[in-house]
């Protein structure tokens, strides 16, 4: 048995909004250490409940979840186990891999989000081994195919049209009532707001330097490297927001710079954070540089930190593959999940059986 990587689909950065519910699917076939299906719900990136093939049960994983439907929702993630794994054979045979011993994910994400506007969105997308391949436009009922080879499944969806207006439905309404639901549940956690703590680390003087922020909420933060009080863009690299085991946040973002220009004057550069749990931004200057060897631990990943806090969360890991740095059209390329000993994925609802075929 192996641990995997699960690579999901591209994200638009905007998905990060105010508040967000989503539930993530995962199909997987070979020789793995996990659940052959799993289940996760996700209010603004806490996880609430979980599913898995093992159990074939539906559990809530916070204390402020309402425990009123999960007979049901059992139901629905049962029948959900079903349709994937036809999915999951479709697509194999389709790509070729019908007998392929390999490792294969098929993923889906749905779900919507409240912006600070008050305006809405809904998005239905799924992936194939890290991929995209096939993403739902509630405007048209129309399932659009990233390649060829998504043809078929998609035309397989967009043949049953009372699906998709289900699905459509479903994003519309359904979704951003349960979001509401959901906030009005939890209004002192969802709605709280966390400033995030601050380091500058740096491993030598030969490493990039990293500006640090971490036990902050909500997830949303803005990090800048700045030089001479411009803002830089080459040799910069931003990570993607991670959870922390406290249902806090932590995200980098690292300047390659060359040592001797340190030396000589290192309060020119300085990292800028802004954060709605802030009352003023921080600014930290090169000055306020530690070594990571006296402060290693901070380096331990929030999978493992999840594993050791969390005996039945997965560590849920995101980055990026490409990305301009803090551009406003910028998209995270691979949304990845790295699932250790223990896992959970994806969740769904009732009315998302309709989604796909």
């Amino acid at each position: 048995m192996r641990s995997i990587v699960i690579l999901l689909l591209s994200i638009p950065l905007a998905f990060a909004g105010p508040h967000c519910l989503k539930y993530l699917y995962t199909v997987a076939s070979g020789d793995v250490d996990i659940p052959e299906v799993t289940a996760v719900g996700l209010i603004d990136d806490q996880q609430f409940m979980y599913f898995n093939s093992d159990t074939m049960k539906a559990e809530p994983k916070t204390e402020w979840i309402k425990a009123d439907q999960w007979d049901r929702q059992t139901e629905t993630d049962r029948r959900h186990y079903h349709e994937y794994r036809n999915n999951m054979l479709l697509i194999k045979n389709v790509f070729n891999q019908s007998t392929s011993e390999g490792v294969h994910t098929l993923q889906v994400m749905y779900g919507c989000e409240i912006r600070d506007d008050g305006t809405t969105r809904g998005f239905n997308e799924f992936g194939y081994d890290g991929e995209d391949i096939i993403t739902f436009d509630k405007n048209t009922l129309n399932y659009i195919a990233a390649n060829r080879q998504a043809d078929v499944p998609k035309n397989k969806m967009d043949a049953n049209k009372p699906k998709s207006q289900h699905c459509k439905a479903y994003l519309e309404n359904t979704c951003i009532d349960r979001l509401k639901k959901y906030m009005s549940y939890s209004k002192e956690n969802l709605q709280r707001k966390v400033p995030p703590e601050v380091s500058i680390l740096q491993k030598d003087s030969s490493s990039p330097v990293i500006c640090h922020a971490t036990g902050f909420y909500p997830s949303n933060i803005n990090m800048t490297w700045q030089e001479n009080h411009e803002e830089l863009h080459e040799d910069v690299e931003v990570s993607e927001t991670l959870p922390n085991a406290d249902g806090t946040f932590q995200k980098s973002i690292s300047l390659s710079v060359n040592s001797e220009e340190l030396k000589r004057d290192p309060d020119v550069y300085r990292c800028v954070i802004q954060h709605v749990g802030l009352e003023k931004e921080i600014v930290k200057s090169l000055l306020h540089t530690r070594s990571n060897e006296q402060n290693a631990s901070w380096i331990i990943t929030v999978p493992v930190i999840s594993v050791l806090a969390l005996t039945v969360v997965i560590g849920l890991t995101v980055w990026k593959k490409t990305r301009r740095v803090n551009s406003p059209n910028s998209t995270v390329t691979v949304y990845a999940e790295a699932i250790t000993a223990t896992d959970e994925d994806s969740k769904s609802d009732e009315q998302m059986q309709n989604v796909s075929s």
